[in-house]
């Protein structure tokens, strides 16, 4: 297993998923939820010129910078090379958390680790299947390469379409905790909106929310008042 430099892994708890076409859209989804979340997420392929130094400034929580590519599900359309040099800009400018994907080339995910060098933020390296939830065997080698990568936090999110589904999405955190590899982890749709609860209470590093009102980021996501009202439910808080 690679050996991961950095900070210590702490986990994130509950994360807003934010999605806007500027950073005025941004703050206005974010306003009434900031005493909800742990976490929030800016989807920087929903914006058309993000400045991610006014949004580390404007922001007065645990940051992740998401850029995701067509070809993983999100919205940017650009070059590989000026999609990098965002995440790259989000590292040097205190970014909490940075997600690249497992699918991304190797050489880029390296570089993008070098800008964490010395630095507090962490990357979580991502995978995500819209169609389906593999077979277990093909969950466990991803999980396995993600832990080998030299990422701080694997994220492993595939649909689900049964409740068999969700059980072999969530035994990864059982193995991700024999590797001592933090790991986010649950199902899209509606069959897998009871992972997105469960996970925190089996161990997962972070689940992710929408914001009240709006359209969330992936399917199945719930809000972040629904959420955190179920979390603290199971916590046993009023």
């Amino acid at each position: 297993m690679v050996t991961r430099t950095g900070p210590a892994t702490t986990s994130g708890g509950l994360c807003v998923a934010v999605a806007a076409p500027d950073q005025a859209g941004v703050l206005l989804l974010l306003h009434p939820l900031l005493a909800l979340v742990d976490v929030v997420e800016v989807r920087l392929d929903a914006m058309q010129q993000p400045d991610v130094a006014q949004l580390r400034a404007a922001i007065a929580r645990p940051l992740l910078y998401t850029n995701r590519p067509e070809w993983e599900g999100g919205a940017y359309r650009g070059s590989e090379e000026q999609r990098l040099a965002l995440l790259h800009q989000a590292a040097l400018c205190g970014a909490d958390y940075v997600d690249l994907e497992l699918r991304a080339a190797p050489q880029q995910r390296h570089g993008l680790l070098a800008s964490l060098v010395g630095r507090t933020g962490r990357m979580i390296i991502s995978w995500h299947d819209f169609s389906c939830t593999p077979p277990t065997e093909t969950l466990a080698d991803i999980l396995a390469r993600q832990a080998d990568s030299g990422a701080h936090i694997g994220k492993i999110v595939t649909m689900a379409r049964e409740p068999a589904d969700v059980r072999r999405v969530l035994a990864l955190l059982e193995l991700a905790e024999q590797r001592r590899f933090p790991l986010i982890a649950f199902c899209m749709g509606a069959a897998g909106r009871v992972s997105r609860v469960a996970t925190l209470a089996l161990g997962g590093f972070m689940t992710y929310a929408a914001p009240d009102g709006a359209t969330g980021t992936a399917p199945g996501q719930l809000s972040v008042s629904q959420l955190r009202g179920m979390l603290r439910t199971l916590e046993g808080e009023a």
